[in-house]
């Protein structure tokens, strides 16, 4: 097994990192499906309180994508910081070569908004190696996604304001 830790996102917005961190952490079951239908079609909470330590949610992905699910446990979460660390624990996302995939948000105040980053750990199974086009594609969906909830929180001032 090998772990290997990729940046994937690293962006700064012009959305406050609280609203942000409420839509993308805490609410996640709830906003996405309203705010990226093309990314994820309905969330699922499995066991737990959304937004809490061990709570286990399964995203279910819309037709046409390339998975159907992930199943998601949230590992850390510090509201004060802004800080989420959860784990995919279950789904065809993990593939027959992936154990787990660790991710890491984090949303930093800047004057302006926020910074925020995502490093992700993947755990892998035997000697399999992470593919940077895979990376790579990874980076660019997150992006898009990432943007698209700019544009919803934006058009909703209001919304965990």
């Amino acid at each position: 097994m090998g772990v290997f830790t990729y940046t994937v996102a690293d962006y700064t917005s012009p959305i406050a990192p609280s609203r942000l961190f409420q839509a993308l952490c805490i609410d996640t079951h709830n906003f996405l499906p309203k705010a990226v239908p093309e990314f994820v079609k309905s969330v699922d909470v499995i066991q737990g309180e959304p937004g809490s330590v061990g709570c286990i949610t399964q995203i279910n992905l819309p037709e046409g994508r390339p998975f159907k699910y992930a199943k998601n446990r949230v590992d850390e979460i510090d509201a004060g910081k802004f800080y989420n660390k959860y784990t995919t624990i279950e789904g065809d996302v993990l593939g027959d070569n992936k154990e787990c995939v660790v991710y890491e948000a984090k949303f930093e105040p800047t004057g302006n908004g926020c910074h925020y980053t995502m490093v992700v750990h993947y755990h892998t199974k035997g000697d399999y190696v992470v593919k940077e086009d895979d990376i790579a594609a990874g980076k660019q969906n997150r992006k898009k996604m990432f943007n698209t909830v700019e544009e919803y929180l934006t058009a909703n001032p209001d919304l965990y304001a």
